[in-house]
C-alpha cells in the first residue's frame, strides 16, 4: 500500500504526524509513504523509515506572489511530481483549506481527511472523500494518530506514540554527546520569550555541573541574542548557523534541553531528549511536549517572566541526575 500525506506545516505539526506514520508502519505490513510537506520542513519526513519520496511544496511563499512567473512554473512542476503516482489513500492531516483545495484536491487517490466538526477549518471536508470524526479533545499526536487508523482501517494503539526518528541520528552524535546542555532561546512571539536576565542567571547556576552550554539560532537577532547570553561565560557555545537536520543532531546529544514554546521543542521531544520547556500565555494542554522525560513548566501568572531561573535549575538537576543514571 502507498499513501501519500499532506501536513504542510508547521513545524510542531509536522513532528505530531510522525507517531502516526509508526503505527501505520506495524499494523499495515509493507506500507509506504510520501509527504506533501512545506519547503522549510522538507527535511523532517525524511527521518522517518515508512517514507519514500518527500515532495516540497512553498504555499507560504507562493502567496506572496501568487501570479509571478517562477511561482507558476513551480506550482505547474509541484502539480506534475504530486499527479505522478496513483495512491491508494490520501490523508489531509492538516484540515485546512488552503492544504485541501490547493494539494489534496490536486492528488490521485481515495482522499481521506477530518469531518467538518473535526477538521480546523470545517469547509476544508468538502475536498474528501471519507470524513472521519475525531476526538478534539486529545492530544494533537492522538488526533493524528485516530485520523491514520480510521483511514487505513486499523485500531489506533493505546500506547505512546513512537516518532521512529532518534535512531535516524545515533550514528552521527557530536562527539561530546551526552556532556552539553541545550537552550533553546529563540521563538517567534514576544511574549514567549524568557528575559534574557533569566537565561544568564541559568547559565551562571549550570557552571558548577561542569555541563557545557550549547546556544542554537536562526535568524541574524537571535544570533545577537545568543552572543549577548554567552558573554562572559567560558562554559557556553554559540553555534554556527546550522542546517534544520544539524540542529537536530545537536539536540539529539544534548545530556537535556531547556526551551522556550518553539517548534525545536518539538523536535526535542520527537528525539526523545530530556526537556523542560517553560510556558507562559500559551496552555501546553493538548499541544505541548509529547513524549518521554517532557516537562511543562508553566508560569501562574501566565507572564513568562515570572518563572525564576532557581526554579528551572531545580528541575534541571533532577533532569540531568537521570539521564547520568
Amino acid at each position: 500500500m502507498h499513501v501519500l500525506i499532506v501536513k504542510t506545516s508547521s513545524m510542531g505539526d509536522v513532528l505530531h504526524t510522525l507517531p502516526a506514520l509508526t503505527d501505520a508502519m506495524q499494523a499495515i505490513p509493507g506500507i509506504r509513504f510520501d509527504w506533501a510537506v512545506e519547503e522549510n520542513f522538507a527535511q523532517i519526513p525524511a527521518w522517518h523509515p515508512a517514507v519514500d519520496k518527500v515532495m516540497p511544496v512553498a504555499i507560504r511563499r507562493w502567496r506572496k506572489h501568487w501570479f509571478g512567473s517562477q511561482q507558476r512554473e513551480e506550482r505547474v512542476l509541484f502539480k506534475r511530481e504530486l499527479q505522478s503516482r496513483q495512491y491508494d489513500v490520501v490523508i489531509d492531516a492538516q484540515g485546512l483549506i488552503k492544504s485541501a483545495a490547493l494539494v489534496t484536491r490536486l492528488a490521485k487517490g481515495v482522499k481521506h481527511g477530518q469531518d467538518s466538526r473535526s477538521a480546523r477549518e470545517p469547509f476544508a471536508s468538502w475536498w474528501y472523500d471519507k470524513r472521519h470524526e475525531i476526538n478534539k479533545q486529545q492530544h494533537a499526536v492522538e488526533r493524528t494518530r485516530e485520523l491514520f487508523a480510521k483511514s487505513l482501517g486499523y485500531e489506533k494503539p493505546t500506547t505512546q506514540g513512537d516518532y521512529a526518528i532518534a535512531g535516524h541520528f545515533l550514528s552521527s552524535l557530536p562527539q561530546d554527546a551526552h556532556q552539553y546542555l541545550v537552550f533553546l532561546h529563540a521563538t517567534t512571539r514576544d511574549n514567549k520569550h524568557w528575559p534574557e536576565a533569566h537565561w544568564r542567571e541559568l547559565i551562571k547556576l549550570v557552571q558548577p555541573t561542569g555541563l557545557r552550554v550549547k546556544l542554537p539560532w536562526g535568524a541574524e537577532h537571535e544570533h545577537q541574542r545568543a552572543l549577548r547570553l554567552a558573554e562572559g561565560f567560558d562554559h557556553v557555545e554559540v553555534l554556527p548557523r546550522l542546517t534544520l537536520e544539524q540542529v537536530a543532531r545537536q539536540l539529539a546529544g544534548a545530556c537535556a534541553v531547556v526551551s522556550v514554546d518553539t517548534g525545536l521543542s518539538h523536535l526535542t521531544a520527537a528525539l526523545d531528549r530530556p526537556n523542560i520547556t517553560l510556558y507562559g500565555p500559551t496552555d501546553p494542554g493538548l499541544i505541548g511536549g509529547y513524549g518521554k522525560n517532557q516537562m511543562a513548566l508553566v508560569s501562574p501568572t501566565r507572564a513568562l517572566g515570572d518563572l525564576v531561573a532557581d526554579e528551572v535549575m531545580a528541575h534541571l538537576q533532577t533532569v540531568i541526575a537521570e539521564d547520568a543514571k
